[in-house]
């Protein structure tokens, strides 16, 4: 179950691109063990607020606090470092490499670092069993199936050992088979006592694994809490039946 510490908290965040409002004085909080939906249209601010999270982008305005700590000016890397890890909308994995070195990579340089190549490589097996990849460690990344690749992406996220889990649009292109499968991993990471945050736009999907959901539009909050009374909130109605 979720605790009821605040792992992460977002404090009037602000981001602006050429007089165009992405992320307009949003606060909202994580609390440490539950898994938090990101939701909204297209063009409605959550793969920016990962940014600034991650610290991809810098804040306008705004802060963001890890376990109470302001790591608003640190780099991505120290945030790395402290446990906040991501996965992109667009699979990034390492073509040119096998499955198992992608994972290995993130092991190597994640917040625990490994203390030999070895023991890496073999916890890299361990990220790659868990998301059930063992069977293609061997296979070039280039490989895989869609749904291959976003478990890659996943299992190398987790090798960095993160503490918070920021996953953006894991399902896209997925087939309800695979969207089960994946809904069922995102379980199974939580279980381990990894926080997670989610942008998706599979509603139905969002509303069976979260706990509570931000709704986002315009780069503005217009609506946050548990997702069965959060969605048939009547602004959120409105948005999504104005973005179909």
């Amino acid at each position: 179950m979720p605790g009821s510490v605040d792992l992460l908290e977002a404090r009037g965040l602000a981001k602006t691109f050429g007089g165009l409002s992405a992320v307009n004085d949003l606060s909202f909080t994580v609390r440490a063990g539950e898994i938090l939906g990101l939701l909204g249209p297209n063009g409605s601010g959550k793969t920016t607020v990962f940014n600034l999270i991650a610290g991809a982008l810098p804040a306008d305005r705004g802060a963001v606090y890890f376990e109470g700590r302001d790591i608003t000016r640190f780099p991505p890397h120290r945030r790395a470092a402290l446990g906040i890890a991501r996965t992109f909308q667009l699979v990034r994995a390492l073509s040119g490499l096998t499955v198992l070195d992608n994972v290995l990579v993130a092991r190597l340089y994640g917040r625990a670092r490994a203390g030999a190549v070895r023991d890496a490589r073999a916890e890299a097996v361990e990220c790659l069993e868990f998301v059930g990849l063992a069977g293609r460690a061997a296979r070039p990344a280039r490989t895989l199936s869609l749904a291959e690749r976003k478990n890659l992406e996943i299992a190398r996220a987790l090798a960095s050992g993160p503490r918070l889990l920021l996953l953006d649009e894991p399902a896209a292109g997925l087939n309800p088979t695979e969207v089960r499968a994946l809904l069922a991993l995102l379980r199974k990471i939580r279980a381990g006592a990894i926080t997670i945050v989610i942008v998706e736009h599979n509603v139905g999907a969002m509303r069976d694994l979260c706990d509570r959901v931000v709704v986002l539009n315009a780069g503005r909050k217009i609506a946050e809490g548990v997702p069965r009374e959060t969605l048939e909130h009547a602004e959120v109605i409105e948005v999504y039946l104005g973005a179909t």
